[in-house]
């Protein structure tokens, strides 16, 4: 069994957390062909890694000397870990920061055989290589400024992922708001529909199809506006639902502004813009065509800030 201080611990935590950060961060950007800073947080640092880590040093402990044992431990030991943090991660901030439904023999795209055997091998890879100098470099530290090392890297790190937690959040509200708005304007476009039809003694409405899309909606929703506009005069019934009529016009401009202002402030904050430049992995099944609008958004906005 391992034995270390609780500081040996921690230290070896944020030194997996700034390795696991350095690796993904020059693969993604080799990818991107940019440069990425890569992560959940901003700082140098990719939880995952660290977390995964720790885990792989405690499963592979009873395991010493059986490198068969150490790779069994550290696929399935890893694969839980990235399966439990993957679900926690989707269900409080209702995105993927990670998803393998293109792989083979994937689970939820959550985690995939590929995934497995590759935590496997790297769980002998640091276990049997990477984690002796690194252990060498603990020991040789002395207890207090080891101590008020990581202290300080605590202080930092904690400030750092309270910010971006608080970030992730927000894209939550606006990625739930924004569902939430859609379907109110395709409620309000059926009302609207029934009004304009009864008022021209139509039998049925015109529109034979619904366009999911929100900027359609709005579209569809200013064009009915316009119409019962042009119709009002010769209409008793659009005089008798003035007022409703007017409520709906009233929400529509209410809830277009408010969701339009929350998502430019989202956009131009700099340090939320960049989560989402940081996560080009980032996916939702549900919120899918909002977050890849503000995707989009985010990059438009940094390229008007380069003219």
């Amino acid at each position: 069994m391992y034995h270390y201080t609780l500081s040996q611990w921690m230290f070896f935590f944020y030194f997996y957390c700034f390795f696991g950060w350095c690796f993904e961060s020059a693969y993604v950007s080799i990818c991107q062909k940019k440069l990425v800073n890569r992560g959940f947080i901003r700082g140098p640092f990719l939880p995952l890694y660290g977390s995964g880590a720790i885990m792989m040093l405690l499963v592979s402990s009873p395991m010493k000397g059986n490198l068969v044992g150490i790779y069994i431990a550290g696929c399935i030991g890893a694969t839980v870990l990235e399966y439990v943090t993957g679900v926690i991660m989707e269900a409080l901030f209702k995105v993927r920061y990670w998803d393998y439904s293109h792989k083979k023999l994937n689970f939820r795209g959550q985690i995939c055989l590929e995934s497995t055997l590759c935590w496997g091998l790297l769980t002998i890879l640091m276990t049997q290589l990477i984690h002796k100098p690194v252990e060498s470099l603990a020991m040789m530290i002395p207890s207090r400024v080891l101590l008020l090392l990581v202290a300080v890297i605590s202080v930092l790190f904690i400030a750092d992922f309270a910010t971006s937690f608080q970030a992730a959040m927000d894209l939550r509200d606006i990625l739930i708001k924004a569902e939430q708005a859609k379907q109110e304007l395709e409620r309000m476009q059926k009302r609207l529909d029934v009004i304009i039809a009864v008022a021209s003694n139509e039998l049925e409405t015109k529109r034979e199809k619904r366009e999911e899309r929100r900027e359609e909606l709005i579209g569809a929703i200013e064009d009915t506006f316009l119409q019962i506009r042009d119709a009002f005069p010769g209409s008793e019934l659009l005089r008798e639902k003035k007022e409703e009529i007017m409520e709906l016009r009233d929400k529509f401009v209410g809830d277009r502004r408010v969701g339009e202002e929350k998502q430019q402030s989202f956009i131009r904050s700099f340090f939320k813009r960049n989560m989402l430049k940081g996560n080009p992995t980032m996916t939702s099944h549900k919120f899918h065509d909002t977050l890849e609008e503000l995707k989009q958004s985010a990059v438009d906005y940094r390229k008007k800030g380069k003219k």
